[in-house]
This record gives C-alpha cells, sequence and structure tokens, in this order.
C-alpha cells in the first residue's frame, strides 16, 4: 500500500474530529434510539433446522 506518514495521519484524524466536534456542538438536535424494554418479553429464537433426513448419509 505504501509508506504511511505518521504527521499526515495525525494531522487528518485530529482535521476529522475537529470535523465532527463542530458539527455535534452546532446541531440543535440529536436523534437517539430509546430502548424498547417491552420488546424483549418474547420467548426466545427457535432451535436449527432438524428433521433434514437424507442430507448426504448412506
Amino acid at each position: 500500500a505504501g509508506i504511511v506518514d505518521p504527521t499526515k495521519v495525525v494531522r487528518t484524524a485530529l482535521q476529522d474530529a475537529s470535523s465532527v466536534a463542530g458539527l455535534l456542538i452546532t446541531t440543535e438536535a440529536a436523534i437517539i434510539e430509546k430502548k424498547d424494554e417491552s420488546a424483549h418479553n418474547h420467548a426466545p429464537m427457535g432451535g436449527g433446522m432438524g428433521g433434514m433426513g437424507g442430507m448426504g448419509g448412506f
């Protein structure tokens, strides 16, 4: 891939981080996902595909 200049990597990381921080500071709204606790009251998922006879056995 080539030689990566560590100075350029650090500079790019700082620029990207400051860009994201600037967006978060200037954004007046935030999108979050509320965890729905009642959605976890169902039965666990069933097992695998049983009863698959004749799949390679003699």
